[in-house]
């Protein structure tokens, strides 16, 4: 009888090995994501991984990739309830984007630290990335008052990059989270 990966199709096998690549990371690090436990865990034989993908790396973008595309769905929905409300857009999606990286640390790591191909700017960036720029970008533009969308929206992501990863660190007083994040989402880039 044919196991799960078998009856599979293509796109379906990719997909398993990428969630349980992501599973796995979260889990253990990206030093317990190898091709025998992923082999293992798919039920997908070695070389059929590596016709999906053509070594770790190219299985590190591709998480990335589809955690890129998760967060940017979550954006926008925190950005769908804030509707009605210009001025609550940036908090909501402020807090759904801290939520995300505080709760995905590997995958996060895999999307900002791991994947430098992946940087805006940068010709041939996937459409995900991109969309978690435009997510950003949307909830900061009516707080742009005169000044430019996409550098409030860079300057935006790099404080809630930046405290993430302070504070992941270690390196911040964790009695300050609460402070920097409602300063981050409601004072920092405040409402004109």
């Amino acid at each position: 009888m044919p196991g799960p990966a078998e009856k599979a199709t293509e796109q379906d096998r990719r997909d398993l090995i990428v969630t349980v690549a992501r599973e796995l990371a979260e889990a253990e690090g990206w030093a317990g994501v190898s091709t025998r436990r992923l082999a293992e865990r798919t039920d997908i034989d070695v070389g059929d991984l590596y016709r999906h993908f053509a070594d770790l790396d190219a299985l590190l973008a591709a998480v990335a990739v589809c955690a890129f595309a998760d967060l940017a769905a979550d954006l926008a929905e925190a950005h769908a309830e804030a509707a009605g409300s210009p001025e609550g857009a940036w908090p909501a999606v402020a807090s759904a984007y801290l939520d995300f990286a505080y709760t995905n640390p590997e995958v996060y790591d895999a999307m900002l630290a791991l994947t430098p191909d992946l940087a805006l700017g940068v010709g041939g960036v996937p459409a995900a990335p991109r969309a978690v720029f435009a997510e950003l970008r949307a909830a900061l533009t009516p707080l742009a008052e005169g000044r430019d969308p996409d550098t409030l929206a860079e300057v935006g992501w790099s404080l809630l990059h930046g405290v993430v990863m302070l504070t992941r660190g270690g390196r911040l007083r964790p009695e300050g989270q609460e402070e920097r994040e409602v300063l981050i989402a409601k004072r920092l880039l405040r409402w004109p």
